[in-house]
């Protein structure tokens, strides 16, 4: 088989993608957002109702990302979308996005999370090897980090069969450890009175900061305060749900790409949906909403001041006890392990499509002998690599977040846009309850993107600036191909 060759071979079935999609969607956010959100909001019926929102605009966003992978069911995925939309400006500034800091940036994070976790079994992981400057501190975890970057680039340089293997493996014992703790949760939770006492008052809502001399301002929210707060603090939801459109990514690579694509999102989310609703359920039957930090007791910290926000680990602790530190440990070891395989797998694919297109390194449109993009893979692990030392990556992943946004916005507009420009093209699979469905989308969103300007503008504010930066850079890319 030829070195350079440049065209994917399709080996991923329904299965497989649907793996992908809840295995990158599933990382560590779950197991540590609610305490965030619980002191944002501090009502269990609106934390609930802000989890199952997230689910609905999720799934409500891959129903609609369905028609545009059935249309354009080649490697690239949300990528081609907006080519074929907006043009090649618009694409690259995705593009540019998804690399300097969304898919890398995320991907960093997860490494750190994993080596971070993993410290709690090897203590020697959290001494200093050399600080680089104040703020740049080289730790044994990094260092552990960025050598899990490697290793699971190298796994998916061997092909796509081994990295698909490592992912479903991954994924399975993710959400097997994942129905335990909720069922186990659940099951525990329901013989004390900590699930009704939570929802006793369930509807009063307030915002709950922790000062810097240990004392707690809590103030009451009502009316349009309390959906200010809903939208502000859905942005950490958001981001635990994200990941999901890496299928639409590898679609070059997966079989009958035209039904198996819009099936695996479908699936995929509402999967995660499920799961995420629940284990909230779960945390509120074990441990009270509101709390007192620098409580003795996992139980007196409530949710809200859960241990460094490890709202999972206190769950998992009311249910097994000091034991459950290191069960936990190992569970979002595994999780975040599993979430890195497959957004490494997916990323490289999109940085292949870039390449074709003239818009990223030439090099990275050749295939190895396994006939996956490892130059991609390597490019994309190098940049991951160092975010991971800088330590900015946590800055990065904020700002992004918000423009990230802004592009699920951009693509679900081009299924209108699409249906105009060309109203002849075959679509196997049409968007559900289309047009109602995708409009609801939209305005929920642009709704949630308004909100976050008003109470975040600074972070919203770079996250623009991350995206208008590429417009001087895809210009001068342009004139040195003239």
């Amino acid at each position: 088989m030829s070195e350079n060759k440049t065209e994917l071979k399709r080996s991923l079935g329904l299965l497989d993608a649907t793996s992908l999609v809840a295995g990158s969607m599933i990382g560590s956010g779950i197991f540590i957002v609610t305490s965030a959100m619980a002191r944002d909001i501090g009502s269990a019926a609106w934390l609930l109702i802000i989890w199952v929102v997230t689910g609905l605009i999720t799934v409500a966003a891959a129903l609609s990302y369905g028609e545009l992978a059935g249309m354009m069911p080649n490697a690239g995925g949300q990528f081609v979308y907006i080519q074929r939309a907006y043009g090649r400006l618009v694409s690259f500034l995705y593009g540019w996005t998804v690399f300097t800091v969304i898919q890398t940036g995320v991907i960093s994070a997860i490494a750190v999370t994993f080596a971070s976790y993993a410290a709690i079994f090897f203590p020697f992981l959290d001494d200093t090897l050399f600080k680089i400057s104040s703020s740049v501190t080289f730790t044994n975890s990094k260092l552990l980090a960025i050598l899990s970057i490697i290793l699971l680039t190298y796994v998916n340089t061997k092909g796509v069969k081994t990295g698909k293997a490592v992912q479903l493996i991954l994924t399975s014992a993710k959400l097997i450890a994942l129905f335990a703790l909720i069922i186990l949760g659940i099951y525990v939770g329901l013989k004390t009175d900590v699930l009704v006492n939570n929802f006793t008052n369930m509807w009063d809502a307030s915002k709950t900061v922790l000062n810097s001399d240990g004392t707690v301002t809590v103030t009451k929210l009502a009316g349009t305060a309390i959906l200010g707060a809903a939208a502000a603090t859905i942005i950490n939801s958001l981001f635990s749900s994200d990941a999901w459109n890496n299928v639409t990514f590898i679609a070059g690579e997966i079989k009958e790409p035209k039904k198996n694509i819009p099936r695996s999102l479908f699936l995929g989310t509402l999967i995660v949906t499920i799961i995420y609703v629940l284990a909230n359920v779960a945390y509120l039957a074990l441990l009270p909403m509101q709390g007192a930090p620098g409580a003795t007791t996992v139980f007196d910290s409530g949710i809200m001041f859960a241990s460094n926000d490890r709202v999972g680990a206190a769950a998992a602790g009311m249910i097994m006890g000091n034991v459950s530190v290191f069960v936990m440990a190992a569970l979002i070891m595994v999780s975040t392990f599993g979430a890195n395989s497959g957004l490494i797998l997916s990323g490289g694919r999109l940085f292949y499509a870039m390449a074709k297109d003239g818009l990223f390194f030439k090099q990275a449109t050749e295939l190895n002998k396994n006939q996956v993009p490892a130059k991609a893979l390597w490019v994309q692990c190098i940049w991951a690599s160092v975010l991971a030392v800088s330590g900015k990556f946590g800055d990065l992943l904020t700002y992004a977040t918000f423009a990230s946004l802004l592009f699920y916005i951009l693509t679900i507009i081009g299924v209108f846009v699409l249906r105009k420009k060309e109203p002849d093209t075959e679509r196997p699979y049409k968007a559900f309850g289309y047009p109602f469905v995708p409009a609801i989308y939209v305005v929920v969103t642009s709704a949630i993107c308004i909100a976050l300007l008003v109470y975040n503008t600074l972070n919203t504010g770079l996250g623009l600036g991350i995206v208008f930066l590429g417009i001087p850079v895809y210009y001068f890319m342009m004139n040195k191909k003239e």
